[in-house]
Order: C-alpha cells, then structure tokens, then sequence
C-alpha cells in the first residue's frame, strides 16, 4: 500500500516521488540523504525550494512465515514473537530518524518550511508515545505514520492521543494527510529565550495588524 500510495499523491500533485534524495542546503548529503521526497524535479540531487515533502522510511519484517514445498505457506509469528523489535518499534530506528528531522530543521531558513514525516510499518512503543506527540507538537516532525494496519492480531497502540502517531487503515487516510501537508504553508521555528526576551517579542507582535506581519517579528524575520 506504501508505494502504491505515495506515487499516486505525487501524481496528483504533480510532483516527482524521488528516492535518496541529496540537498547539501538542508543537510542531505550523499552520506545522510533522504529515503523518499516528493520535488517539483526528479533530480536526485534538488534544491530546497523544490523539496515539498519528505519521508524518512523505517520499515522490516515485522511478521515471520515458513514456506514447504511444494507451496505451502505457514504463519509462524508476528514481531510479539521475535528475539528483537522491528521498524518503528526499535529505538534506535527512532533515534536515527528524529537525529535526521531535526539536523533538516537546523540546516537554514529553506529547510523550516519541508514537512518530514516517518513512515513505518509498526506501531511506537509505550516508551515514545510521549515522544512522538511532543515532536509533532513542536514542529519537528509532522508525523510518524504505520503503513501496516494490521501488525499483530494482538493489542497495540493504533494512534498516540495527539496523533503524533498514527497506524493507516485506509488509503484515503494517508491521501488526506498528504494532501493537507502539501496544501498548507508551514514554518517551524524554535528557540529558548529569556522571560524578559520572549515578553518583549510578545510586546511587538501585539501591536502588528495582521498574522502574516505578526509571524515575520515571532521568526525573528526584518519587517518594515
């Protein structure tokens, strides 16, 4: 369904769903590139202008089969029976996609309008449902999605509380999420600052007569 879906929406946006994605403006080199982006260009190597969105894939065998001859086909088990824990469940697999997000974040002023979202094909444990809310809340990540709406026949978390988490059921489900990520203009911006700073930034942006003048004095933007 991943696959099918992603070049479908790239289809329809008119964009190019281009693998391993290098673009040195936000910190994708040939050794740290991008899983999958869809680009106005289908360039491997893209401009950050031309890079409207972003996914960092995180995807293994999340269930194990035997095959006997002549083609017999046995479910043995799923990743609740596995020695080690696959895709979105392992921690270092999370660990290397939020180092990534946030190296993207940090590369320049291009790179604060790329949505980022990491695809999976497992649920998040307990340990990262936190994690993955405040990462959305905060702007980091716009996502972390599991393309596998089934992964055990057993309990798991299907959506964290504040969707920073969610597993796709439906392909209509991962349609909507693009097509909002494409059609919305983002900004993230983060700092840490003093009360007296930060009571001063609210001052001035109080006084402005409109969002978009208000947003250029919060991102610390020239404003005339």
């Amino acid at each position: 369904m991943g696959k099918e879906s992603v070049r479908t929406h790239s289809q329809k946006n008119r964009l190019f769903a281009v693998n391993t994605v290098e673009c040195p403006e936000v910190g994708l080199t040939k050794r740290s590139e991008v899983d999958l982006a869809f680009c106005i260009t289908d360039s491997k190597i893209q401009s950050a202008k031309d890079i409207k969105l972003i996914f960092e894939i995180k995807m293994s065998i999340v269930s194990n089969y035997r095959f006997t001859a002549p083609d017999l086909v046995e479910f043995i088990g799923d990743y609740k029976t596995h020695k080690g824990n696959p895709s979105l469940l392992r921690s270092d697999s999370m660990s290397k996609a939020i180092g990534k997000s946030i190296n993207i974040r940090v590369s320049g002023i291009e790179s604060t309008k790329i949505p980022i979202v990491v695809l999976g094909n497992s649920p998040v444990s307990d340990n990262y449902s936190h994690k993955v809310d405040f990462l959305k809340a905060a702007g980091v990540v716009q996502g972390f999605w599991s393309l596998n709406p089934k992964p055990t026949e057993s309990d798991f978390i299907r959506k964290s509380e504040k969707l920073g988490f969610q597993t796709i059921e439906r392909i209509d489900e991962i349609e909507n999420l693009i097509n909002n990520l494409l059609s919305t203009k983002l900004n993230y911006f983060s700092s840490m600052v003093s009360q007296k700073k930060l009571g001063e930034y609210i001052r001035i942006v109080n006084k402005e007569s409109t969002y978009e003048v208000k947003k250029g004095v919060r991102m610390g933007e020239k404003v005339a």
